[in-house]
């Protein structure tokens, strides 16, 4: 496995991402998905990829020492930055604290549904219900 590179806490994203408007939040998202760990193509199989989406997503967790580090990839750009958004908020903590997280009320400042279109934005429910499940089975052992 290659060295961690760790995403950018979401406040620290949210510090930058309201000094931004419009085309900038793109960008924003855009450089967050290629700061995402490289996925391996092995890795995205119908197992992993996440439901609903417009794009095609996949999400794989790893575990580490009791904490759960995501892989994610997206075939769209601003996909994979929201994919990776959602990912910032659960990135490394323990599977414990990922499955009681809100991870809907962390992602409420950065107000997606009305930044984005509806078919970008459909399948974040998906994503994060999916990055939950895993956390929720991987705490009960």
């Amino acid at each position: 496995m290659t060295s961690i590179e760790h995403l950018r806490s979401l406040s620290d994203i949210l510090e930058e991402y309201e000094f931004l408007e419009g085309d900038e939040r793109y960008r924003l998202l855009i450089e967050l998905g290629r700061e995402l760990d490289e996925m391996p193509n092995a890795l995205k199989t119908d197992a992993t990829l996440v439901r609903g989406c417009s794009a095609s997503v996949w999400v794989y967790p790893t575990e580490q020492n009791g904490k759960l580090h995501f892989l994610a990839d997206s075939n769209a750009a601003i996909t994979k930055g929201i994919v990776a958004l959602v990912i910032s908020a659960v990135q490394d903590k323990p599977a414990s604290e990922i499955a009681r997280l809100d991870v809907t009320a962390a992602l409420e400042p950065f107000d997606l549904r009305n930044q984005l279109s509806s078919n970008r934005t459909q399948g974040v429910p998906n994503m994060i219900a999916l990055v939950r499940e895993h956390a929720a089975r991987i705490a009960a052992g």
